[in-house]
């Protein structure tokens, strides 16, 4: 009987194929640009992609369910359910930045078992099983030595992100780190497991945005959770997630994180304010 990665691992591998090709096409190309209902934008690549890949797994695993960014779910209950983002970074795709990628994630009972995280352009693959394995072009991938966030180096979501009340805590935490980083797209998550930075934090996430880096994280080491320390490989993740997210090299360094970004501050101190007074 072969185990998951040995059944599925060269599914995997077609379906980042077939999304770079899609990819490379595009890329730096002049093509529209649409607004979603929520005002984020699509491109012709996104949808072609995710068409492809539904198409490709319908083909293959007929009885699997499928939840993509573009065109919905189907088939959600489903013992198997891939989750599609066909491009994780869609702003940084159309401003010719190779921050983004393809995410492909594997559900099973609701639970992430395995991921794969394609750049096509940088042609950098990573395949994960969830507190497994993982690697980077076929190469072990491994998070860097534990550390502290203060001599971390933190990739966090965009602002706009953070809005709200979160806005300050999300402050701290940029000031607690050695080296802070802005506006992460998938590829922060790539460098987190080959360790070239020790931390990411994020908000306001779809369960396409981590279903296939949570196999990833794990898998080379780190650990994948939400804001208040649950480990995300654990939890039916169609039934119950609210969309943040921390991965980290070390259980450590995720609880420092953890409790910056849930601890109360009724006085709003900005902490960068602070230091220069």
């Amino acid at each position: 009987m072969p185990t998951l990665e040995q059944a599925y691992t060269p599914f995997f591998h077609q379906l980042c194929d077939a999304a770079g090709q899609i990819v490379v096409k595009y890329f730096r190309q002049d093509i529209p640009v649409d607004d979603k209902q929520d005002k984020s934008p699509v491109t012709q690549a996104d949808r072609e992609i995710e068409q492809v890949l539904r198409g490709m797994i319908n083909k293959a695993f007929p009885d699997h369910g499928i939840i993509g960014e573009e065109f919905g779910r189907e088939n959600e209950h489903a013992e198997f359910v891939w989750c599609l983002d066909p491009i994780d970074g869609t702003k940084s795709f159309i401003t010719g930045r190779p921050m983004f990628g393809t995410i492909i994630g594997l559900l099973r009972e609701g639970k992430p078992v395995m991921g794969a995280v394609d750049q096509a352009v940088t042609k950098e693959r990573w395949l994960g099983v969830t507190n497994q394995s993982a690697t980077c072009n076929g190469k072990p991938a491994r998070v860097a030595p534990p550390r502290k966030l203060e001599s971390s180096k933190l990739y966090v979501g965009s602002l706009d992100m953070f809005r709200g009340e979160d806005i300050w805590n999300y402050l701290r935490l940029c000031h607690a780190a050695k080296l802070t980083q802005y506006a992460c797209d998938v590829y922060a998550y790539g460098l987190l497991a080959i360790g070239w930075c020790d931390v990411v934090v994020e908000k306001r996430l779809k369960i396409h945005d981590v279903a296939g880096v949570i196999p990833i994280v794990t898998g080379a080491g780190g650990v994948a959770w939400d804001w208040q320390s649950q480990a995300l490989a654990e939890k039916n993740l169609i039934a119950d997630y609210d969309g943040k997210f921390i991965a980290a090299s070390s259980q450590p360094l995720a609880e420092e994180c953890a409790v910056l970004l849930t601890t109360q501050n009724p006085s709003r101190d900005n902490p960068f304010e602070r230091e220069q007074t």
